[in-house]
């Protein structure tokens, strides 16, 4: 069974499901767990759990399993939500497999869960937006800094399950993707696991949509994303100010997502930007 991208790419669901692919996704999600007596406790009976995964993957028969939620501060509360191992095991199955269809899209300068996309070159990147903005510190710069209002809970079931089917198009994997988005629900139709591999990706490629539109319509020179906090940059406040209603119109109605009533700032340079501490 095939799973063509629009974009001419080829994944195939049998070879995504494959024993050797379900064996790979293990040995890559383990990887600083082994220690944890979930895992532990998992790898008790290893080869019998991932060839019943593999099984159940093939045959359709696999449902994802309950989570169990819980608290962390990082450095804001946040509530957790934890799937079981074998689910975990099919969240990196998924995105080792799929993630490559979406990497080409993404835009340069947005910078949360990609390979040499963290904050060391997200900080790098503001560093130089502001030296070209501010022609080496010869003018004023000022950052529209903006965060989006409980972005995970709020992604839409539906929107986002149209966005991946624009780069898959085969019926077992997009089954498979709709399991995985509709394993837990914040409310009807709504919310993703802050907590899975899953989420991750579906973040990026759901806010790529803006990332567009940021660069493509708006043309915001100097945009950056970090998951669902955003700067531009400019020596013009007043321009600054005038993105704000598009930025909101454009969430609100392409995505059903709102920005954050007290997160939206505009600062000069010299008062320090705290940009990727949220």
């Amino acid at each position: 069974m095939g799973a063509s991208s629009h974009n001419g790419s080829f994944l195939t669901y049998n070879a995504m499901v494959s024993v050797e692919s379900v064996f790979a996704a293990w040995f890559k999600f383990r990887r600083g767990k082994r220690s944890r007596s979930d895992v532990m406790e998992f790898e008790r009976h290893l080869e019998e759990n991932l060839f019943a995964l593999h099984e159940d993957l093939v045959t359709g028969r696999y449902q994802h399993g309950a989570y169990v939620p819980f608290q962390i501060c990082d450095p804001k509360q946040r509530q957790i939500h934890k799937a079981a191992v074998r689910d975990r095991v099919v969240h990196q199955l998924v995105v080792s497999s799929i993630e490559p269809l979406f990497e080409r899209q993404f835009i340069y300068d947005s910078f949360s869960c990609r390979k040499k996309k963290g904050t060391h070159a997200a900080f790098s990147r503001l560093q130089s937006f502001l030296s070209k903005a501010s022609r080496n510190n010869t003018r004023t710069v000022y950052a529209l800094k903006c965060d989006i209002r409980q972005f995970f809970a709020s992604v839409d079931h539906d929107i986002l399950y149209e966005l991946l089917r624009k780069r898959i198009d085969d019926p077992a994997t997009l089954e498979l993707l709709k399991t995985i988005i509709t394993s837990l629900s914040s409310a009807p139709c709504k919310g993703i696991p802050w907590g899975n591999l899953t989420s991750q990706l579906f973040a990026n490629v759901y806010l790529h949509e803006f990332d567009w539109y940021m660069q493509h319509q708006l043309r915001a020179a100097h945009y950056a994303r970090y998951c669902d906090d955003f700067i531009i940059v400019s020596p013009d406040r007043e321009y600054l100010l005038g993105l704000i209603e598009p930025m909101r119109y454009f969430l609100r109605t392409r995505l059903q997502l709102n920005l954050h009533p007290t997160k939206v700032t505009i600062r000069s340079w010299h008062q320090g930007i705290d940009f990727w501490a949220m």
